[in-house]
């Protein structure tokens, strides 16, 4: 499916106080401002966050008043991307070159009182072969539970949802880069981190690559072409577009998401072919029928 068509009218501009709760935007087909989830039925008794806060008000939620993991520990971060041939290969220890908040959450942090992780960050052993020059896809693909991309902070980018398919940032309490565990340790992010490296010194104004999707593709920060900060409605249905960026230290005219204070945050389809995460223990999504697994395969992780 090609995407001219897939973009939808323009968003609500989203102040940095107050954003529209995500919850309900499972598409079943590529939306723009929705998420094209491979995983459509929840449990709502799935481990996470137990309750909402005042922070949360009928359709929207405020990020300022939610409550913030404390702590400040700093990890032996490890990351390596190499060009080898055709491909783009990521090996890290996904342990982030920043600090985190402390996990397990302390029963004494306000956290606490809404959400009680109980998981330890635990480095990974990530290695990840992407096309270095991904191709667009015949049509769109859903995404998975667990990871959907690597940033080069050295931590896994999640989807929008937790594992009740609730809107992730709005419920489940992170620390000040907005990352967490889930229940094999693995450190990650379900929204645009404030700790991810974003100069803007593309041209322009425009943001720096922060990340790679698993299907190849760059992940941007909040920035667009002309240095504006960009909303759903600037990108399709995908959570992208395509224009001329630094790739690879050459100008090329490229497919690219960015990351955005609106929800899906980060990707909501695949536009490229996406490869095995296999510390997620998935097969690779299918296109946007989504079928049930089939007996015996092991499902992914749930967030938490």
């Amino acid at each position: 499916m090609a995407l001219a068509g897939l973009m939808g009218s323009a968003s609500l501009s989203v102040s940095a106080h107050e954003r529209p709760l995500g919850d309900g935007k499972i598409a079943a087909t590529p939306k723009q401002g929705h998420l094209l989830a491979c995983q459509t039925r929840f449990n709502p008794n799935a481990p996470g966050a137990a309750r909402s806060g005042p922070w949360i008000t009928g359709a929207r939620y405020d990020p300022a008043e939610k409550p913030v993991v404390s702590g400040s520990v700093t990890w032996p971060s490890e990351i390596a991307i190499t060009l080898e041939g055709s491909d783009r290969v990521i090996r890290a220890n996904n342990l982030p070159n920043h600090p985190t908040g402390v996990f397990p959450i302390a029963r004494s942090d306000e956290a606490f009182r809404y959400d009680r992780n109980p998981n330890r960050i635990r480095a990974q052993e990530i290695v990840l072969t992407l096309p270095a020059e991904p191709a667009m896809a015949a049509s769109p693909s859903c995404v998975p539970m667990g990871m959907i991309g690597f940033a080069l902070s050295g931590a896994a980018i999640y989807s929008a949802v937790d594992a009740r398919g609730r809107d992730a940032p709005a419920y489940e309490m992170q620390d000040a880069c907005q990352g967490h565990p889930q229940e094999r340790g693995q450190y990650h992010y379900h929204d645009r981190s404030v700790c991810l490296d974003d100069t803007r010194g593309q041209p322009g104004g425009h943001s720096d690559l922060v990340g790679y999707a698993l299907d190849g593709f760059g992940i941007f920060g909040l920035y667009g072409e002309n240095g504006e900060a960009l909303t759903n409605g600037d990108l399709d249905a995908c959570h992208g577009h395509s224009h001329t960026v630094i790739w690879d230290g050459a100008a090329k005219a490229i497919y690219h998401y960015h990351l955005t204070d609106e929800y899906p945050y980060s990707i909501g389809c695949f536009r490229g072919t996406p490869v095995r995460s296999d510390l997620a223990g998935e097969r690779p999504p299918p296109p946007h029928g989504r079928p049930p697994p089939r007996r015996g395969q092991r499902p992914p992780p749930p967030d938490r």
